[in-house]
């Protein structure tokens, strides 16, 4: 899909709010995340350069849903209810998932690899779905860091229980973006999404990003 290539174009001037527009509509949506999340964490993964001026996105962890922690954007969706070019779900944040416990330490450990890695990869995707319209059960490969393996990701709406992501009195997307193995991508191409996406729920791997697992072709 190019992403790199397009990542750093020029982009249109955004529009100004007011502090306390921000701060109302901050409020709303962390409602709306924790409706369909659990309840939020109360520290937050702050980029040291933000995300608007080219830095990396802010974390926000959701343990008390299902196990595990759960990551969100709020950077991505404006108080006028725009934001990334909008898909089948309208406009959307973004979340991934692992099966590490939250880890608030500063130390080499499994949450903080994954964290680190996933950052990465939905600080790439809220760039490039700022210039692309990118759907529920597509899938897209990033170049990897220099000599590692590309990453290969699975796009789905992510709705359990079909429980919606709403801001206020407004109904937006979460875009869920899991990390998956080549052969697993390749297989989604061929196949369709739904059928890997039946094949990870069965092996109790859906919606996780954690790739200390086998491939569910294998």
């Amino acid at each position: 899909m190019g992403f790199f290539s397009k990542l750093f174009g020029k982009k249109e001037t955004p529009k100004e709010f007011t502090e306390e527009e921000w701060n109302t509509y901050y409020d709303d949506k962390q409602k709306g995340l924790e409706n369909v999340l659990g309840k939020m964490h109360d520290m937050v993964g702050h980029a040291i350069i933000p995300f608007e001026v080219g830095g990396t996105l802010d974390m926000y962890y959701f343990i008390n849903g299902i196990p595990g922690t759960g990551f969100a954007t709020m950077e991505l969706i404006k108080p006028d209810g725009s934001g990334p070019i909008p898909n089948k779900l309208g406009t959307y944040e973004l979340v991934s998932f692992t099966k590490e416990a939250y880890d608030s330490s500063s130390a080499d450990t499994p949450f903080n690899r994954i964290q680190g890695r996933l950052n990465g990869i939905l600080t790439a995707i809220a760039n490039y779905a700022s210039q692309a319209k990118l759907q529920p059960k597509e899938t897209a490969e990033l170049p990897g860091e220099e000599g590692q393996p590309n990453y290969c990701l699975l796009f789905d709406d992510y709705k359990p229980n079909e429980q919606e992501f709403k801001i206020g009195d407004r109904t937006h997307g979460l875009l869920l973006v899991m990390e998956i193995f080549k052969d697993e991508m390749d297989f989604a191409m061929e196949n369709g999404s739904a059928k890997l996406i039946e094949k990870l729920k069965a092996k109790g791997h859906y919606p996780y990003s954690d790739l200390n697992r086998a491939s569910v072709l294998k």
